[in-house]
């Protein structure tokens, strides 16, 4: 197993309150059949001035090699989502859900009092490639659930799609804290717009192609936040597709 460590490193706003999180900076682990890349500390990697933000815990992608997985393992008080992007990924757990889900599909897991699942590979030739994201729910011991969020044709050629919420509007996907995330996919030269109300944060994670966030440059795996309430823009340049996160 090679785990780099990268120094701590304490990243400025850049422009209009907005800090960027180059991908370069992240927390690499590769074990052989997982290459993994941590925005924010996770197992091995650690910086104390990335632990997370507001109630966003961990951004991971993750390559896991044909046939490859975790077993099954534990976890609580944790709301804890897939997001596939190459590939398929194979998910049971002890709530008795066995499910096998494809690109651009979501599966969100409420670890809540205690959950054991385990997440494989089920090909024996095709990588998968998935952002795995932990969020903090909003108070301990919930009943543990689990909820998916698939792509209609009209939802799929959208530039800006609610996946997850915590009320399930618009046919997302429920999770235990007051959050909303969008998958946001846009052709060169597209743009879409989104309020940041005060008291809220907002999380950009670029997944492919080149975007800016109210004028900061941002390429695949890069992640920039903000706390500065307003209206922000979000261009791209080539074809991209990334996950906004309005935390409160």
């Amino acid at each position: 197993m090679n785990t780099t460590l990268n120094p701590v490193t304490r990243t400025a706003p850049v422009a209009g309150g907005i800090v960027k999180r180059p991908s370069a900076e992240r927390g690499h682990a590769d074990h052989g059949w997982l290459d993994a890349r941590h925005t924010f500390s996770f197992a091995g990697y650690h910086d104390r001035a990335h632990m997370g933000f507001r109630s966003l815990r961990v951004i991971n992608q993750d390559i896991v090699a044909p046939g490859e997985g975790f077993g099954m393992h534990p976890h609580r008080d944790m709301e804890i989502f897939s997001y596939v992007l190459e590939g398929a990924i194979a998910h049971k757990d002890s709530m008795g859900n066995s499910r096998t889900l494809l690109p651009g599909q979501i599966q969100l897991m409420s670890a809540g009092s205690g959950v054991t699942h385990s997440e494989f590979n089920p090909s024996d030739r095709d990588r998968l490639h998935l952002l795995q994201i932990w969020l903090h729910p909003e108070k301990a011991g919930l009943t543990p659930s689990y909820t998916e969020w698939h792509p209609d044709p009209t939802a799929d050629s959208q530039p800006k799609v609610l996946v997850i919420s915590r009320d399930g509007q618009e046919n997302s996907a429920v999770i235990h804290q007051d959050a909303e995330i969008y998958r946001l996919r846009l052709q060169p030269g597209g743009a879409v717009t989104h309020e940041l109300h005060s008291g809220r944060g907002l999380w950009l994670q670029v997944i492919r192609g080149r975007l800016t966030l109210g004028g900061v440059e941002l390429e695949a795996g890069d992640g920039a936040s903000t706390e500065t309430a307003g209206v922000l823009e979000i261009r791209a340049s080539e074809n991209s597709e990334a996950l906004l996160f309005d935390l409160r």
